[in-house]
């Protein structure tokens, strides 16, 4: 038998040690370049298709064109709504985020414009004005969940103090760019149409930006570790002030200032470049820092290239190493299980860092989502882009990327398949690390497991957000804590938040007959637990089957039992004693266990939160296992197999 390839991390290797690692390297490059003789002067010069490039315009595939116009004439009549102040103040009142109160006229103005950009007669030009205006009246274009950010009481904006926040920064992006695109136009209506709508952009979003230093996404006052919000929202303003800034030092100076609050992004990742918010968050985090990166690429003729960087290159492929099987994406913390991702991005960031499978896995999802026949996602500037790059992804052999295995030793997370460019057989995932994790789940020894590209062994992921969900509050909810994981509730105790609460002896070997994970989770449950330690793996006997092993050592036994919980999607029953059949969509599984040292309990919970169902329509199953003979050191041992 061939040696094990061992890869390998321990916990004594600080997690914290590699998370404020200062980089600076965004500054640095910015230093070497000399920021301030290449930035260019106007927008124009970057030479995106404008309202004026007709041939572009008028050469998109028929089916685009129709559908953009089809989709903006529902909007011709559109009546811009009000946001109320009961709309804002619902989320202090229930918790109900009101979400869809802003996403209806934004919805709007994007289609408005899509379209008018396509058909390039000023059909639309009127509604894109009333939108214009109707975003010029509104106090404030951000999502009421985020109104902690300033100063006065939480609940309603307050017009003296403009805060930026995630939707703040993406009404910013649509509007700059409504600005650029139509600005003449706007003119030859009335000239405080443009006028007004670039004051009310600079003085909601870019002057703030340049002024306070106090946003906690930006990173500079080290209140919190910044996440997606500071790639998203760097994104965002970096346009707006790429655009609409027409002081030369000011842009500069802008500009650095996004380049140093990105850095704050880049200190705080692994070096294996993992995205602990998960794959369907990577699309606004190491999505959006590519968007910010091949934008300052752009704008200093290409000047301005960090690609070449080992993390950047880390930070783009973790997109296809957590990829299960089209539209499942490995979901630990609040990822959703099913994502389509960002496919142009994908591309065009697999091309820039050089990556051949990154490259054309951008491609095969954007096939999946219909390339060149359903018009793109997101916002103006993200269509455009995607239009811009269609004949080019369409002449892109799409290939899915159905790797081997991967190991982030940082991050701690890793997954592994049968066979290599097939998603037949098993595909299990698993993760160490620690309970403070942005978007957190108490989940620290989780796996997944999926066989013929279908989920088995869940993660549920979690439920619509309300105000509960980023309170102290958030580890009530049930999708938060370890108990719905697959994991154990040792003498009747959770799993605790907290970054003291963390795994240890993290390890992945891997070879081409078998793959084993395994971490010491005993870290991360309180004192009150009485465990010494927990060691979990998981083995991937390649082809074959799947086994969980614990080897346990606890210092007391609780009258609360300890119990191994496992949630899952198939239909469970017991099949014969210590065997249980899992039925799946097109599979069958069954699941072995020792019945002298376990029982069994088979609980079904009907899924009807709307975030939830998306993904797991016909309900869950958690299989709970009970100690019958409770000892203070001991292994239990699950083999799953096929069904053939």
């Amino acid at each position: 038998m061939k040696k094990l390839l061992l890869i390998s991390v321990l916990a004594c290797i600080s997690l914290q040690s590699i998370a404020y690692e200062k980089r600076d390297l965004l500054q640095s490059k910015a230093g070497q370049i000399e920021l301030t003789k290449v930035l260019i002067k106007d927008f124009s010069e970057l030479n995106f298709p404008g309202y004026n490039s007709r041939e572009f315009w008028n050469n998109l595939p028929q089916t685009l064109r129709k559908q953009y116009i089809e989709n903006a004439e529902a909007y011709l009549n559109y009546d811009w709504p009000v946001v109320k102040a009961t709309d804002y103040l619902e989320i202090i009142r229930s918790g109900d985020r009101r979400q869809e109160v802003y996403a209806a006229p934004r919805a709007a103005l994007v289609s408005l414009v899509m379209a008018e950009l396509t058909e390039g007669k000023g059909r639309f030009i009127d509604q894109i004005v009333n939108g214009v205006w109707y975003y010029s009246e509104q106090t404030w274009w951000g999502w009421s969940a985020h109104l902690t950010a300033q100063k006065a009481p939480h609940g309603l904006p307050d017009a003296d103090e403009p805060v930026i926040d995630l939707g703040v920064g993406e009404i910013a992006n649509i509007l700059s760019w409504t600005w650029y695109l139509f600005k003449d136009e706007f003119d030859k209506i009335h000239p405080l149409i443009a006028t007004r709508l670039r004051n009310e952009i600079m003085n909601k979003v870019v002057i703030p930006y340049y002024e306070r230093n106090d946003f906690w996404w930006q990173g500079f006052d080290g209140s919190r570790h910044v996440n997606n919000w500071n790639p998203w929202t760097n994104h965002n303003v970096l346009i707006a002030i790429l655009i609409l800034e027409d002081n030369p030092q000011k842009r500069t100076e802008g500009v650095n200032k996004v380049i140093r609050s990105l850095d704050e992004f880049v200190n705080v990742y692994p070096d294996d470049g993992g995205c602990d918010e998960g794959p369907s968050y990577w699309g606004r985090a190491g999505a959006s820092l590519y968007q910010c990166l091949d934008l300052l690429k752009r704008a200093t003729g290409d000047k301005f290239d960090v690609f070449d960087n080992a993390l950047i290159k880390n930070m783009g492929s973790y997109i296809y190493k957590a990829y299960i099987e089209y539209p499942y994406f490995i979901n630990f913390a609040d990822a959703d299980a099913t994502t389509g991702s960002r496919p142009q991005i994908i591309y065009s960031y697999g091309k820039d860092i050089d990556d051949p499978v990154m490259q054309k896995f951008g491609v095969y999802l954007a096939e999946k989502q219909g390339l060149g026949t359903k018009i793109p996602i997101g916002k103006v500037d993200e269509q455009i882009m995607e239009l811009t790059f269609l004949g080019e992804m369409q002449a892109t052999e799409p290939v899915n990327a159905l790797i081997f295995d991967f190991w982030l030793p940082q991050t701690e997370v890793a997954g592994a398949r049968d066979k290599a460019g097939s998603s037949q057989g098993f595909f299990f995932a698993a993760k160490g690390g620690h309970n403070a994790e942005s978007h957190n789940h108490n989940d620290l020894g989780t796996f997944v497991l999926y066989y013929n590209g279908k989920p088995a062994f869940i993660d549920i992921g979690r439920e619509t957000y309300t105000a509960k969900t980023f309170s102290s509050r958030r580890y009530e909810i049930w999708t938060m804590q370890s108990q719905y994981h697959n994991l154990p509730k040792i003498n009747g105790v959770d799993q605790m938040q907290g970054r003291n609460y963390k795994a240890s002896l993290t390890n992945f070997k891997a070879n081409a007959r078998r793959a084993v994970f395994s971490t010491d989770i005993s870290g991360a449950y309180p004192e009150s637990a009485g465990v010494k330690s927990w060691m979990r793996t998981y083995q991937l006997d390649r082809g074959k089957q799947f086994t969980i092993q614990d080897n346990f050592e606890v210092n007391q036994l609780s009258e609360e039992p300890t119990t191994l919980n496992f949630v899952t999607y198939c239909k469970v029953h017991q099949l014969k004693s210590g065997v249980l059949q899992l039925d799946g969509d097109g599979f069958r599984l069954e699941m072995h266990f020792n019945p002298a040292l376990l029982k069994t309990e088979i609980e079904y919970y009907e899924v009807t939160d709307n975030g939830l169902i998306r993904y797991w329509p016909d309900g869950i199953t958690r299989i709970v296992f009970t100690a019958t003979k409770p000892q203070l050191k001991g292994k239990n041992v699950f083999v799953i197999k096929p069904v053939q």
